[in-house]
């Protein structure tokens, strides 16, 4: 499955809490779950940052990349 784009509604929605209910076991994903819950970021900020993180590693976060649809 590849990438949504950045304009995906799906990015706002991982933003706003559902990045915390993904299924995963990338330490990185969690740990930017967790410092982004308690961030004064807008949710534009946070959604290009989480796209930027699975842009960057797509290859190997195709398994969280699948529950999309499901958030």
């Amino acid at each position: 499955m590849s990438l949504p784009a950045l304009q995906s509604p799906v990015w706002q929605k991982l933003a706003s809490g559902s990045l915390a209910r993904l299924r995963t076991q990338n330490l990185g994903i969690q740990l930017m779950a967790k410092r982004l819950q308690g961030s004064n970021a807008s949710m534009t900020a946070k959604a290009a940052e989480i796209h930027a993180f699975f842009s960057k590693w797509e290859r190997v976060l195709q398994a969280e990349i699948q529950q999309f649809t499901t958030v």
